[in-house]
């Protein structure tokens, strides 16, 4: 039975990801801001454990850490959390840019870090669910884009750096997918939203887990899945 801590397991992706693991009889780790977001997922997902910690403040990553008992190994460490605002680079403020970088960037790279130890000794994997704005830049997507492909530089480092220690490390870019960030999006950008067009979490998560599960003598780097048609 493998062991995976998943972040954003509260709606989207992340959720889509961490019931697939718990049908199949795997043990889920699932990250929370604060005690009472913990017991909710508890609930939701039954069998699931949780871990707290603040993303939007990843300073203090260490310290909440400290004071839990994290898993002894680690085969799969997904971060699926994250935040978008969209705005001209005029509009932006360093508020903005500061707290969408903390959750997108700094916190995965922080919780990567701490977790570093348990990676290893499993030889496990680093998943980072990241999105085609980390691949391309469009007007108004700046703030968002730019701690993307920071997130895309940091795994691309990280895979580097721990290649000897057997940790594999994968990114995935989705497309427009069905979740409430893509409903925020839609209102953002003033359209309307209609899930239909758009790929379900599912479909994401079905490709994080063809990553963890690839055969240990191969590795998948980079993921691009994108709505059919």
């Amino acid at each position: 039975m493998a062991t995976h801590v998943i972040t954003g397991a509260g709606s989207g992706i992340g959720a889509a990801v961490a019931e697939r693991l718990l049908e199949r009889g795997d043990e889920v780790w699932l990250w929370a801001r604060d005690a009472g977001r913990a017991k909710e997922l508890r609930e939701r997902f039954p069998g699931a454990r949780s871990l707290v910690g603040d993303l939007a403040e990843p300073e203090r990553l260490s310290w909440a850490l400290g004071h839990q008992a994290p898993p002894d190994r680690i085969d799969g460490l997904v971060h699926c959390a994250g935040v978008v605002e969209l705005a001209d680079v005029g509009d932006l403020t360093p508020r903005t840019w500061q707290s969408v970088l903390a959750v997108n960037l700094v916190a995965p790279a922080e919780l990567t870090r701490l977790l570093l130890p348990q990676l290893r000794t499993a030889r496990g994997q680093v998943v980072f669910v990241n999105s085609g704005a980390g691949l391309t830049a469009h007007p108004q997507w700046s703030v968002y884009a730019a701690s993307k492909h920071g997130l895309r530089a940091l795994a691309d480092a990280l895979r580097g750096e721990e290649r000897a220690a057997g940790v594999r490390v994968t990114t995935v870019y989705p497309g427009r997918t069905a979740t409430p960030m893509q409903r925020k999006v839609h209102q953002q950008e003033g359209r309307e939203y209609d899930p239909e067009r758009w790929m379900t979490p599912a479909s994401v998560a079905a490709t994080v887990l063809a990553a963890l599960d690839l055969p240990r003598d191969a590795e998948i780097t980079d993921l691009q899945v994108r709505p059919a048609g």
